[in-house]
Parts: C-alpha cells; structure tokens; sequence
C-alpha cells in the first residue's frame, strides 16, 4: 500500500456518498494539474493560484459535465502540495465517470485520511491538529465544535509546544553536564529547573482535568432518570424531547428496559436515559430492570432523581438517602407533579416541575447546564477531547513527578534525564514530533476518504 508514498497523486470524492445538487473531488500530488488537464478542455498549467475556472469534463470529447475547477499551487493548499478541486453536479454517474477518468490518466485513489496525512507531513498542521480535523467534521453540537475549531487553530498544541520546547532546553543542559560529569561543573540553574517542572507539572493537571469535561462535550453528558414507579419518568424524558420516545402508564413497572435519546441545550449534548422504578418486587423481569437503573447510575455523570410531590414521599426519600451513600455529587433532586401536590413539601436544593404540563423545564434545562459548569467554556481554554492525548499527558506527568522526586531526593543527573526524555517522548507524541507509522496509520485509518 502506498499510503505514504509522496510521489502518488490521490482523488477521491470529498462530498457525502449518494446523489446531490453538487459534488467535490479533491485532487492532490504532484500531478494534480497535469492529470487534470488530460480531461478538462481548459489548459490550467499557468493559471495563479487559488483561482476557479469553468468548463467541461470530457473524455474522447464527450462532454461529461460542465464544472468549476479550483487550482491550489505549490504549497498554497490543505495539503501542502499541488490541489484541485472539480465541482461538478451531484449525479453518483457523474461523480464516478471522474474518478473513473482521473484513476485512468494517473490518479489512485486515496485511502482514509490521506489529505490530512499529506498535511500532517508536509507542516501544514501538526498530529493534534490533524485529529481535530475529524472531530470537527463529527461534532454534532455547538460545544463540540468549539473545542475542535480551537484546537485546529493550534490552541492546544501551542501550549504543549511552549512547555516542550522549555523543558528541551533545560534537557540539553543536563545532558551536556553529563557530558562534562567528570570535570564537576554544573549548567543547568536547579533551582529554574525546579521551577519550570512545576509549571509544567500544573499545565498537565489542568489539561488531564478537562478531560472528563472534554469527553462529555465529544460524546454528550450522560443523564439517568431514576426514581419510584409512576413518579414521572418517562413523561420528563418525552417531555424533554418533545416527543413520544416512552410509554407512559399508571401501571407500574411500564419501564423496563433503559430508553435513550439525546437533547442538545445551549449547544451542549446530554443524553437522558429513562430507566426502571425503583421498588421492591418480586417480579423477575423487572428486577433486571432495576438492576439495569442502578447500573445506569453509576456510568451517569448526573442523576435526576424524581418524587412525586401527589403522594407521601416519605418511601422515595429513604431510597434517596440510599443513593446520596454513593452517588450524592451528582444528584439533582426533581420535585415532580407540584400541578397536584396535596401539601407543601420542605426539601432542600430542588427543582420543582411539572413534567405533564411543561411546568419548570427551563429551570431543570440551566440546572443541567450549571451542574456541569460548561457555561465557563471561554473561546482560549484548552480542552482535551481525545483519549489518546490524555494518556500521553497522564504518562508525561508520571515522568515529571518522578523526576521533581528525584531531585528532591538527590538523585544524579543521569537518571533524571531518562525521565525527562520520556516525559519529552509523551509530549513530543500528541503533536507528531514524535511518532511511528503504525501509530500514524491507526490515526487516519478512521478518518473518511475524501478527508
């Protein structure tokens, strides 16, 4: 496979698959205009760069479609290298009657993620920023988006490169003085050193710490209902999502099985999930499904805990009590059915609703928003949304602790410079500065063709 192979010219179909007002084919090499002018009836050798022309492809003078063609020279494109791109209309004949014609004149087609490698190789962008990339293209939600779009602009690796690039400078003076151990002289200022590994010690922290909230904003906020039988579950979860997604019964045990289903608020993703009543019974099927709820609980980053404020509540506030044992930062208490509540019922930091009569959702929705603290998101925060960076930040950070240890401790220099290697080896991993192909291949290997 010559998925590395700079001296190949690749196309591929950079629009969704099926048919569409107008499709885009990305060409990208060394060939790319050469290639291109063997079917399209304008010469387009000496045009500028970052240009459009209008004509027709043809094959044998048969015309194939009349389209626009953008010409990208030297290293003027995403790719770093010679593009075009044909924007030709949205028929699947015609979109494949090009490759057909570009593949018989020079062209291969590109294999997943090969543009974005391209770019990654030629300097456009550096390994996060290609990874981003893909999340851009998948985030589905404005929170999402945000975080992608800002580490594409190299938010997040410029702050990894700054802290790198420092710790590479102390590095070499260490090495040098191992260099120079047996005339006893000393380069690197200790006490600037110590310095700079805390510095970097509390960036890590912080950018490990995101995380959790980065991984929400990639994936959506998991929230679990729970509460008795006939408290108003499933008619919350509909009436969040503005829909019929559960039956809702009198009958208790109706639910059984978990019910999903995601609602984005304020540009954020939370996926609610419906679950069992929880209840003493002896009957089988619905045990499992408590059992399921509990389990359900326990993955939730929140738990909306529902009590019907119709009945006596005295039963759903012991199995409250249960869950607070284990589960008491993440609950939200929900004061549901306060349209029939027979009495006023005193219970601390509650959101009382309505959910039959849509009574009190806005306040539920900014509790949601303000539980999770997403509302401080700024626009120049570094968030860490991809699982590969936080294991390689985790590990760097193991290293730098290490070596703050270490010369707490006393230990020479030499054994600290393996740790200090390695924490550059981790760094140096999430922006490509360090890398192998198998590493390189399963990154892109899940991006789109055409991307």
């Amino acid at each position: 496979m010559n998925y590395f192979n700079p001296e190949n010219t690749i196309c591929a179909i950079t629009t969704g698959g099926g048919m569409s007002a107008i499709a885009v084919i990305r060409i990208s090499g060394k060939k790319a205009i050469k290639i291109t002018n063997k079917i399209f009836n304008k010469d387009i050798s000496e045009v500028k760069t970052h240009t459009i022309h209008m004509g027709n492809i043809t094959n044998n003078k048969e015309i194939i479609d009349e389209v626009l063609v953008s010409v990208f020279k030297e290293n003027k494109s995403f790719t770093g290298e010679e593009s075009v791109e044909i924007s030709c209309h949205g028929s699947v004949y015609i979109q494949n009657k090009i490759i057909q014609l570009l593949i018989e004149k020079g062209c291969r087609i590109a294999t997943a993620g090969e543009f974005t490698m391209r770019a990654f190789k030629n300097g456009k962008i550096d390994l996060s920023q290609a990874e981003s990339v893909s999340d851009l293209i998948e985030g589905e939600t404005k929170a999402a988006h945000k975080a992608a779009l800002h580490q594409l602009k190299g938010g997040f690796s410029n702050k990894l490169q700054s802290l790198r690039g420092k710790l590479v400078d102390f590095a070499s003076l260490i090495e040098l003085e191992l260099d120079f151990s047996e005339e006893d002289v000393e380069f690197a200022d200790k006490k600037n050193f110590q310095n700079l590994l805390k510095e970097i010690r509390t960036n890590l922290k912080k950018l490990i710490e995101s995380f959790k909230l980065g991984n929400v904003i990639k994936n959506g906020i998991p929230v679990a209902i729970l509460g008795a039988p006939n408290v108003g579950k499933s008619t919350l979860l509909n009436c969040l999502l503005d829909e019929e997604k559960a039956i809702v019964s009198d009958i208790s045990g109706t639910t059984r099985d978990a019910i999903e289903d995601n609602l984005v608020i304020e540009g954020y993703n939370f996926r609610f999930i419906d679950t069992a009543g929880i209840r003493n019974t002896a009957d089988t099927i619905e045990n499992l499904g408590i059992k399921k709820s509990l389990a359900k609980a326990e993955s939730s980053e929140i738990i909306l805990f529902l009590i019907d404020a119709s009945t006596d509540i005295q039963n759903q506030v012991l199995e409250l009590e249960k869950l607070k044992q284990s589960h008491s930062e993440k609950i939200i208490i929900v004061l549901n059915k306060i349209d029939v509540a027979r009495k006023s019922i005193n219970l601390e930091n509650t959101i009382s609703i309505s959910a039959k009569n849509k009574v009190g959702i806005d306040s539920l929705k900014q509790k949601l928003l303000d539980f999770v603290n997403i509302t401080e998101i700024n626009d120049n925060e570094s968030i860490v949304t991809n699982l590969r960076h936080y294991e390689e930040l985790s590990l760097a950070l193991h290293e730098i602790e290490t070596v703050i240890n270490g010369i707490n401790s006393g230990i020479s220099s030499d054994f600290l410079a393996i740790n200090i290697r390695q924490a550059l080896f981790h760094l140096g991993s999430i922006t490509g500065e360090v890398t192998t192909d198998d590493l390189l291949g399963n990154i892109f290997s899940k991006f789109c063709i055409g991307k």
